[in-house]
């Protein structure tokens, strides 16, 4: 299946069956974030599509968590079919996200975004539905589900990351980013050398271009790369009408901006993907912007971070992440992995991890935790890596919780991992100094390797019985469709 060329032919898609929800009375933009979480309070709810919204022109919308809790809406972004279960869907992004195809370059007069410039006095970025998603929010956010541009200083590689964005003044935006993140690598190099750094902020962004942003490449690759290696078709840049970095021909919103040397201002707090407020208020980047560009009933797009399934980056995580931390186990050569799962209930998706092997010699479960915590893929902020045999279906979490409760002896299976990177985001690192630096839990939740064929036998259904019900299901009047299971009897 083709991925869908820009936000608007996947909203077309997710329409069609069933995954976008048009709140055509008239809203508050504070008021935005209340609705959806209150209507993502149940899995795979649709996406809210906000068509009239107060102090806004009439045509501006904000479409508020595009991929959500539904597999099927991450499904149409990446160019797979609807209806696959989440472990479906993370193998076939295990290659996906391997897969590489520069961008290339369009002219400026066919490029969409560009039907509206404006510069100057002009500027006034509070034209676009922006607003406090939370009650305690510092400001009213803009950039929440976007993708952030930076040119590396030395190599001169364009970064792609996703971070949050607080409206400071008509032409002023704030961005927040966590130590170790890319685009604060650059700015800070630029800031040493006694210059400006360029940043590009695209506010009204396509899901496929949104993943990428969310995620962890190597920091020598752009992520434009993956983007078309993920769509199956390059991204479309159009040349920077102020500035020398590209934007997306194809976004809905766009806005060409210059952090000056030390240019900071006050942000926050925000409420995160925790479920919590981050931290206090505190000085963040200082966005100047120098132009915006945006098409015709320009529409954009917000991350609501909520607990689960009301948080937009779950699920994203969930399939996305799990596809990266299994990439880069096959990488370090580790034999046997049979799933990855990152768990969407725990924090955003960074919470937990799950990692199902089949056991091939000793030591084996220990060195897949160790790994799987610590890889580029699934370092950052993860507390809890858990480790299940091949006949745990990692996504499941009453599977998981299942081989915990029955194959985890807590005083010999549980390890601990001191001063491994972390967020400020943490609450429960207190002072705040303290949160950059986190600690992860290793649990073997597998049978223990020295007595495995000892242990005792897990009850199974016989393959022949499974494949008999799954031809009579409806005949035997039984509702739905049959489950898929991860283990047979011999």
């Amino acid at each position: 299946m083709e991925t869908p060329r820009d936000l608007r032919e996947w909203i077309d898609r997710a329409e069609a069956i069933g995954q976008i929800v048009r709140v055509r009375g008239r809203v508050d933009r504070d008021e935005m974030g209340a609705i959806t979480y209150m209507a993502h309070q149940t899995i795979n709810a649709p996406a809210p599509l906000f068509e009239d919204i107060e102090g806004c022109k009439p045509g501006f919308r904000a479409l508020w968590n595009l991929i959500g809790s539904s597999p099927d809406r991450f499904a149409l972004a990446v160019g797979e079919p609807t209806g696959l279960p989440v472990m479906a869907l993370v193998e076939r992004c295990k290659s996906k996200f391997t897969r590489m195809l520069p961008p290339i370059y369009v002219e400026a007069d066919g490029a969409p975004v560009n039907a509206h410039h404006i510069y100057g006095p002009d500027l006034d970025i509070t034209m676009f539905p922006g607003g406090r998603h939370w009650p305690r929010d510092g400001g009213p956010y803009i950039g929440t589900a976007d993708a952030i541009i930076t040119r590396d200083p030395d190599a001169g590689w364009l970064n792609v990351g996703c971070y949050r964005q607080m409206v400071q003044a008509r032409n002023e935006v704030g961005l927040y980013l966590s130590p170790g993140k890319d685009a604060r690598l650059h700015i800070e190099r630029y800031w040493s050398r006694g210059e400006p750094c360029e940043v590009v902020c695209v506010w009204g962004v396509d899901p496929a271009m949104f993943i990428a942003a969310s995620l962890t490449f190597p920091k020598t690759v752009s992520e434009l790369d993956f983007i078309g290696g993920i769509s199956g078709r390059p991204v479309e840049l159009c040349k920077g009408q102020v500035g020398s970095i590209p934007y997306p021909a194809r976004a809905e919103i766009v806005i060409e901006g210059i952090v000056h040397p030390n240019a900071q201002k006050r942000e926050g707090p925000f409420g995160e993907f925790t479920g919590y407020y981050g931290r206090p208020e505190d000085l963040a980047f200082l966005v100047e912007v120098k132009a915006i560009h945006h098409r015709d009933d320009p529409i954009l797009t917000h991350a609501l971070m909520a607990d689960y399934p009301a948080n937009e980056t779950s699920l994203l995580y969930s399939i996305a992440r799990s596809a990266k931390i299994w990439n880069d186990l096959d990488r370090l050569g580790v034999p046997g992995i049979k799933g990855v799962y990152c768990h969407p209930a725990a924090a955003g998706g960074w919470g937990m991890t799950i990692v199902s092997l089949e056991q091939r010699y000793a030591g084996h479960a220990p060195q897949a935790l160790a790994l799987t915590a610590q890889c580029p893929g699934g370092a950052y902020f993860a507390k809890w890596i858990v480790a299940v045999d091949e006949d745990v279906d990692p996504s499941n979490i009453n599977q998981v919780l299942w081989a915990m409760a029955t194959r985890c002896n807590p005083v010999e299976d549980i390890d601990i991992l001191r001063n491994t990177w972390s967020t400020w985001l943490d609450p429960t690192q207190n002072p705040p100094e303290e949160r950059p630096y986190g600690s992860k839990a290793l649990i073997n939740a597998c049978m223990e390797h020295k007595y495995i064929k000892q242990f005792s036998k897990r009850t199974k259904v016989s393959k022949l019985t499974y494949d008999s019900v799954v031809r009579r299901w409806s005949e035997l009047g039984l509702p739905g469709s049959p489950p898929k299971l991860w283990a047979w009897e011999d």
